[in-house]
């Protein structure tokens, strides 16, 4: 650890899309509250492409504070994007994350610390009272968090806060891509993390567009598939691809054993059966299945061997 992360507590990354109308109050409510911590803070402030007046606000932001950084994108990149590049240019020891759009409260940074401070890796917030419409957005989250939380073994009520808070040893372990920022608490079990949560606050949205829809509640169900697949085989790809293609082939050969019989012992004709092509095609894409599975495996250590690729392009940095 240098010795800028040394001297320096506390990093609050705020990813930010559009977001002109809220970011400068919500930082007139953030500010206070990190100044009540009495702990060294720097204040990140990622622009994800916005196309309205966001980032002439953190300009004027960060003319005034030089403890705040913003932090601009070429183009729009997503949010899981926007906190990645928020934690690699992280300095502080502890990582808080969380919305700018007014909903999260920053008075809330102490209880997620307190929790920190007892020896937990990631602190997870709980809108346990959400204030959002309750077909369209809170029943799609209770059921992707009870489908998280089953197929994770990583029980939390709540996986889409952002508000949270990371010990940066932890958090810039995880590479973060596609949509997986909500994910960080099921992937940091992979690396034995300790892991817990507190109710926190949460307000009505009152300026500016959500970016959230119900789509995005399918894009997390398609993402929940590639996160357990990185906690129970992203190392080993042989695992799950072997285990099917030897079934795959297993299961061929005995149909085709049967099928022998029948042709050698009864005397029966087996040209044309259903079952002679299913044998072929079990077997066939069994072994298609290994292959793969072999393929994984150079690919896995490809992957542990190269450098990172970054997900995210940097236009402008200020501070």
């Amino acid at each position: 650890m240098d010795d800028a992360r040394d001297n320096l507590y506390l990093s609050v990354v705020v990813p930010l899309y559009n977001e002109g109308e809220n970011v400068t109050r919500f930082y007139e409510r953030l500010k206070p509250a990190l100044e009540k911590l009495g702990r060294s803070y720097e204040l990140l402030l990622v622009d994800d492409g916005s196309m309205d007046t966001t980032f002439d606000r953190l300009r004027e932001i960060c003319a005034r504070d030089r403890s705040a950084r913003a932090i601009r994108f070429r183009r729009n990149f997503g949010q899981t994007a926007a906190m990645a590049a928020g934690i690699d240019h992280a300095r502080g020891s502890v990582i808080v994350t969380m919305d700018g759009d007014l909903q999260n409260d920053p008075r809330d940074i102490p209880l997620l610390l307190d929790k920190v401070e007892e020896g937990y890796d990631i602190v997870s917030g709980w809108r346990a009272d959400r204030k959002e419409p309750f077909f369209t957005r809170r029943l799609p989250s209770v059921v992707a968090n009870k489908l998280i939380s089953i197929v994770c073994r990583c029980t939390l009520h709540d996986y889409g806060c952002t508000l949270k808070a990371y010990r940066h040893d932890v958090i810039s372990k995880i590479g973060l891509y596609g949509e997986l920022h909500r994910f960080i608490p099921a992937l940091a079990t992979g690396i034995g993390a300790s892991i817990t949560e507190v109710k926190v606050r949460h307000f009505p949205r009152t300026r500016g567009a959500s970016k959230y829809g119900i789509m995005r509640t399918f894009r997390v169900f398609i993402d929940l598939f590639t996160v357990k697949f990185f906690l129970s085989f992203a190392t080993q790809p042989m695992r799950i691809f072997g285990l099917i293609g030897f079934s795959s082939v297993f299961l061929g050969f005995v149909f085709l054993a049967y099928l022998a019989y029948v042709k050698l012992v009864l005397l029966h004709p087996i040209a044309g059966r259903p079952l002679l092509f299913m044998a072929m095609l079990l077997v066939l894409g069994g072994f298609q299945f290994i292959t793969m599975g072999l393929l994984g495996e150079m690919l896995t250590r490809t992957h542990h061997e190269v450098a990172k690729k970054s997900v995210y392009k940097v236009k402008e940095i200020l501070n």
